[in-house]
């Protein structure tokens, strides 16, 4: 036997190679979806909002206080815009809580940095992994509520034409497709939640703020909807999409506030996604005591998106006249003229009157906030119209008065005064069974924006 035959064989080291992004994904999927929490979830939104809504659609009272309420029982279409409604609000600044919230801090909680590093051996990478699981696991659950409540919508009242908030009717392959586009760009604004959600997981550690971050935001948001706050703030608010897509059911849609903010949520998002890796990428993993960024995240977490919240409320300013409260007398009139047009023909339609058209109707509105006493505009519950009207052959102008209250948002509900044979409480007989008069009690819908 030779020295060579002898000698240790000696070669270049074996090279660690990455986990790809796809395996970390599935890895990180798997962990999300076996946690008895998540599943529960996903198993609520997939069953509970239908049998809601066809509880809801059962009852004798229906939420009129609520957008497109007052229409359960005259069509499937409306139960899962009301729920979007009451999603925008709680349900979803909840649920992206519960899962980006909490993502990265369950690891610190667990301990269990040390050994994810050393199999995937790139903070990145775990990053994307995580981000991209906490995205499936919500795309799953907001699609749960919209499937579920569309179905349950469907199967309580049924596939009929759905009013929109100007009055017109929309086909129910029209409503569908509006239904759809609704809940689409509801995904902006929850995206944007669940970055936000993923940046107090990685700032905040084991903390519990870093899992009620979204739903504090989402609440802040919606306290300041309410507030006679400029539109160019409103518009800066990535929470202004759970809202702006009421535009959608007018005729001509109202797109450029719900484009906007789009754009602004989305935007939100990207910024809130960048903090969070840049803050995980730079964390200290050997350090078993971490409980946050301290001062790195205060910096990072809330000058930037104050930034970002400036620079879009001068933009605003800038391209668009939104200095006000976007709800001016003009604007009331014209939207409570335009409503009251479409629901005569529809109550002409019901009480088998002979047809008339807008046209014909030449519908106006007079309104006054405040018995003209103070400025005619602004959100409040004391604006009151007179409308005017007229038949064909028929000499005499005919009027309704109505009391409005108009929320921040551009939303209003008009209440029927007089003459009760017009806009008076009584029933008439509709495809669907016996219904509200029409002209009783309407919603309605002011664009803030100017778009002439």
């Amino acid at each position: 036997m030779t020295l060579t035959e002898n000698a240790p064989v000696t070669g270049p080291a074996p090279v660690a190679r990455r986990v790809p992004v796809s395996r970390c994904y599935r890895f990180e999927l798997v962990k999300l979806v076996s946690q008895w929490r998540i599943r529960l979830l996903v198993l609520a939104c997939w069953i509970v909002p239908g049998l809601f809504v066809v509880g809801v659609g059962r009852q004798s009272t229906l939420p009129a206080d609520t957008l497109f309420g007052r229409w359960m029982h005259a069509t499937g279409w409306a139960g899962p815009l009301v729920l979007l409604g009451f999603a925008g609000t709680w349900a979803l600044p909840l649920l992206t809580s519960v899962v980006a919230g909490d993502v990265f801090a369950a690891e610190d909680r667990l301990g269990t940095w040390r050994h994810l590093l050393v199999a995937v051996r790139s903070p990145t990478r775990i990053f994307v992994a995580k981000s991209l699981a906490s995205l499936t696991v919500i795309l799953l659950l907001v699609a749960g509520l919209a499937v579920s409540s569309t179905l349950g919508g469907l199967a309580s009242a049924g596939n009929h034409p759905l009013v929109g908030l100007d009055g017109h009717l929309l086909s129910p392959g029209d409503a569908a497709g509006r239904v759809l586009l609704a809940w689409l760009a509801a995904l902006a604004p929850t995206l944007s939640l669940a970055a936000i959600g993923l940046l107090g997981s990685v700032a905040l550690g084991r903390s519990p703020m870093g899992l009620l971050l979204p739903p504090v935001v989402a609440l802040a948001m919606s306290v300041a909807q309410m507030l006679p706050l400029p539109v160019a703030v409103r518009l800066a608010l990535p929470g202004y999409a759970f809202v702006s897509w009421n535009g959608l059911f007018t005729s001509p849609e109202q797109l450029a506030p719900l484009l906007i903010a789009v754009a602004v949520s989305l935007a939100w998002t990207v910024l809130a996604t960048v903090l969070a890796h840049v803050l995980f990428v730079r964390r200290d993993f050997t350090n078993p005591a971490y409980d946050g960024s301290g001062r790195r995240a205060l910096t990072l977490g809330v000058l930037p998106p104050a930034a970002l919240a400036a620079v879009t409320v001068g933009a605003l300013v800038v391209a668009t006249p939104s200095t006000g409260s976007g709800i001016r007398q003009d604007k009331v009139q014209k939207s409570l003229a335009t409503v009251f047009g479409h629901l005569y023909r529809l109550q002409t339609e019901q009480l088998h009157r002979p047809a008339v058209t807008e046209a014909q109707l030449r519908a106006t509105a007079a309104c006054t906030k405040s018995d003209g006493q103070a400025a005619q505009e602004g959100a409040g519950n004391d604006w009151r119209c007179v409308v005017s009207w007229h038949l064909p052959g028929v000499q005499v102008t005919g009027t309704a008065i109505y009391q409005l209250d108009i929320t921040s948002d551009g939303r209003f509900v008009a209440d029927g005064d007089g003459p009760k044979e017009v806009n008076g409480y009584f029933l008439v007989r509709t495809p669907t069974g016996d219904a509200p008069n029409p002209l009783w009690q309407f919603d309605g819908n002011v664009d803030l924006l100017d778009t002439q």
